[in-house]
């Protein structure tokens, strides 16, 4: 980072024209310190420098330049101390010991630390947010039905890992005494840095209209730290933007998570999941009132074992491409797979029904023809060209098969006594956080998670792209976790704006006007110290 700029400087923002004359050129899609001085001090209209109270420079003042560039480093320098809490010099290299202490601020629940933290999530929201406000008034995310892909993504910095000095063997930690390790899912050697947390506006298969697909969220934190915590982080703030909630879609490092960090209050904000699963997840994961929790869905007891196994020790290559054989396995799973009766309640408890129970079962049980006294039913005329009619017939429906003989009355599980069960929070405990809304490898489930999840690693792959380099730590010099969370929030902001241009150049008229957007927006006062306790946020200008 910077302190000042060499004699000749000619700001890059500006470049020789037609005549002679300067122009302005975009931003660089750099996230350094100096790009955003450059941006700042030449780039801007005068409306917006007047706004951020920034003097009009002479870009041929090589002095004038100079003390801009130092005011700016100062306020940066000033603006990263207020909201670290563990602030120390940045370009020296602790022993580990020391940094290990000081990056304890950032994990304990010192409510001065916990304020600060919040702060600057609360700055980092806002950013990312700032391009989506704009589209969601201009009615860009219409169509925007609440379909979300949540994924963690490496952020390098430009620093050592920790080291032993070879004279003492002393440890030395980094100079990012938060960073880490981010081991990717594929087989690519580790990254040294952040991991950042991405949420995006994904489509499905059955998803009408267009909308541009940004990012909603970004938090940035320790690599294969509070993995599930940071995603509930990015989805609370989508609820104040009024979007509706659908399908949540995550890829097995969110299934591993406890079910309390993120299946149970991702559920609370009212999202459905589609999960994947290990290979030593798959198959039969466990039970609850005798119901068997099968890739993450509760069925018949007495599902065939054929069925209840299909995807037992299945390689993730026999997931991703199913065979026939698979999938007509998968198919046959359906009939027995117990049914919503009721939705989540107050306490998120939700009901769920037996496949034979009701006016239209899905199965024929004799076992619960035994236990209701269900007689056989009157023998009806069907309409044999009737394709629902003949579905409907009890002939035409799978035959649950009972040991024989039957356990007694009082040896059966709940699930068979009931024509419904309530499945409370607790019910299938650890296992929990397996428990999916829709049947895995089923239609709709390959249209929903493998449809989001391209959607997800698009955008991943075009913030990581030529553009926008997120993944190139020399496009963010500044040392320090706060540094490194802003400039990151910022690269994604711009990324966001780049995604609606490129949206709004094939989907809308370019004669069409623009409107004002009906959205909140920021007050533009100035803040100045830590705010005040029990606060996140600066209070609004008079």
């Amino acid at each position: 980072m910077g302190r000042g700029v060499e004699p000749g400087f000619r700001p890059p923002c500006y470049r020789q024209g037609p005549g002679g004359k300067d122009r302005r050129c975009p931003h660089q899609g750099e996230g350094r310190f100096v790009e955003a001085w450059r941006i700042a001090a030449f780039c801007l209209t005068a409306a917006a420098r007047h706004r951020l109270g920034l003097p009009d420079i002479n870009p041929e003042d090589i002095h004038r330049v100079l003390a801009s560039s130092r005011r700016f480093y100062r306020a940066f320098d000033r603006l990263t101390t207020l909201l670290d809490p563990a602030r120390h010099d940045r370009r020296a290299r602790l022993p580990q010991h020391q940094a290990d202490a000081l990056a304890t601020a950032w994990e304990d629940d010192d409510p001065a630390h916990k304020r600060k933290r919040e702060l600057l999530q609360d700055i980092v929201t806002a950013l990312a947010l700032t391009p989506v406000r704009w589209a969601k008034g201009r009615g860009y995310l219409r169509h925007f039905r609440g379909d979300v892909g949540i994924d963690t993504t490496a952020t390098p910095v430009f620093a050592r890992p920790p080291h032993a000095r070879r004279s003492t063997g002393e440890l030395i930690a980094s100079t990012e005494i938060t960073a880490g390790w981010h081991h990717s899912a594929g087989n690519g050697p580790p990254a040294y840095g952040y991991s950042a947390t991405l949420t995006v506006a994904a489509r499905t298969r059955s998803t009408p209209g267009s909308f541009p697909q940004l990012a909603l969220g970004l938090v940035l934190d320790t690599p294969h730290k509070r993995i599930g915590a940071n995603a509930i982080t990015t989805l609370k703030p989508l609820a104040a933007l009024g979007f509706p909630t659908a399908f949540a879609v995550v890829d097995r490092a969110y299934t591993d998570q406890q079910s309390a960090h993120f299946a149970r209050p991702a559920r609370d904000l009212g999202y459905k999941l589609a999960l994947d699963y290990k290979v030593d997840q798959r198959g039969v994961q466990g039970s609850a009132h005798g119901a068997l929790l099968i890739d993450g869905h509760l069925a018949c007891p007495l599902i065939p074992g054929r069925l209840a196994q299909a995807t037992t020790g299945l390689d993730d290559a026999a997931i991703r491409t199913p065979s026939e054989e698979l999938t007509a396995l998968i198919s046959a799973r359906e009939p027995y797979l117990l049914r919503l009766k009721q939705s989540v309640n107050a306490d998120g408890a939700i009901r769920l029904q037996c496949p034979a129970a009701g006016t239209s079962p899905s199965v024929a049980c004799p076992r619960f023809d035994r236990l209701h006294q269900r007689g056989p039913s009157r023998p009806a005329a069907v309409d044999l060209t009737d394709a629902r009619q003949r579905a409907a017939h009890p002939a035409a429906k799978p035959r649950v098969l009972p040991p024989n003989p039957d356990h007694k009355a009082g040896e059966l599980p709940k699930i068979c006594h009931q024509h419904t069960i309530t499945l409370n929070k607790d019910d299938l405990g650890h296992i929990d956080k397996f428990r999916q809304d829709v049947a895995y490898l089923s239609p709709v489930w390959i249209g929903t998670y493998k449809s989001v999840r391209a959607n997800t690693e698009g955008i991943n792959g075009r913030i990581k792209g030529h553009d926008l380099d997120l993944g190139d730590p020399k496009n963010r010099l500044a040392h320090g976790r706060v540094a490194q969370t802003i400039l990151v929030a910022l690269l994604v902001t711009v990324a966001n704006d780049h995604f609606l241009d490129q949206w709004r150049h094939i989907h809308e008229p370019q004669d069409e006007p623009v409107t004002r957007a009906d959205t909140p927006r920021t007050p533009a006062g100035s803040f100045e110290g830590t705010p005040p306790a029990g606060q996140s946020r600066p209070p609004p200008a008079p």
